[in-house]
């Protein structure tokens, strides 16, 4: 299984996939996740879900963003139909993002006919320009205002409010996250769907996603080299398993309780 480009966005499918993940990560980072994302997203697949995570360009225009995001993403779903690589046109469709792509699978499901099974959004983030963008609190304040993102954050709640569809949502907040917002979201989105919000507090900081665990081989002989690399990778990606084991146990708890027995 080996990541492919398509259309503009890169996608990674398993023989007999179970679901669908439409990916979308942050500001900056999102411009490749098939890299950035690396370890996340190939956990996800090795699980059985076809992954197609969409690489966007960072504007102040969040829902030209959205649109576009949206639209690589039915192009390359219908290609891999075309292809049979799917094999089943029933497949659910999930939403995950990371803090900016939060806010986009948000708009996505507030302004477009979507059907989702269910919306993951990890470390949420839908700060103004001037808390989101570095010294941009030191611009004149007339410049502040015209340089603000489209929709505002105030806006994107009052839009989320009244028009979001996605009922099932899970929701992953890190204990040391400066940047996170997900409190606020959470209120949002209760507001509209109380019984179908899941909120999670898991230990990490903002950038936990975006961990990468290297694939050490050991040789013939272990050594105790191999014993301080596998040591070293449990370590450093002990906060990202957890969050696999909690997307993979709110995506599919029969088969993540069976994994972890």
């Amino acid at each position: 299984m080996e990541w492919q480009e398509i259309a503009g966005g890169w996608t990674l499918v398993p023989s007999s996939p179970i679901g669908i993940v439409h990916f979308l990560g942050g500001a900056f980072v999102g411009t490749a996740p098939q890299i950035a994302y690396r370890s996340l997203l190939e956990s996800l697949a090795d699980r059985g879900y076809a992954i197609a995570a969409i690489p966007f360009i960072t504007s102040f225009d969040r829902g030209a963003i959205a649109r576009e995001v949206l639209n690589r993403f039915e192009t390359i779903l219908a290609r891999l139909h075309a292809r049979d690589r799917l094999g089943s046109s029933a497949l659910p469709i999930y939403g995950l993002g990371h803090s900016l792509g939060c806010k986009l699978h948000l708009l996505i499901g507030s302004l477009f006919a979507v059907k989702r099974a269910g919306n993951i959004f990890m470390a949420y983030n839908n700060h103004p320009v001037n808390r989101a963008i570095p010294l941009a609190q030191y611009l004149n304040q007339e410049i502040t205002d015209r340089l603000e993102f489209t929709p505002s954050p105030a806006l994107t709640y009052e839009i989320v409010a009244q028009n979001y569809q996605v009922r099932r949502n899970l929701l992953i907040q890190f204990t040391d996250d400066d940047l996170d917002q997900t409190v606020r979201l959470n209120q949002v989105l209760q507001s509209r769907f109380e019984d179908a919000i899941a909120l999670q507090t898991l230990p990490g900081t903002h950038l936990t996603p975006l961990t990468q665990q290297a694939n050490w081989q050991v040789g013939r002989d272990f050594t105790p080299f191999d014993a301080i690399a596998q040591w070293m990778n449990q370590e450093t990606g002990r906060d990202l398993n957890r969050l696999k084991w909690e997307i993979l146990r709110w995506l599919n708890p029969v088969a993540a309780l069976r994994e972890h027995l």
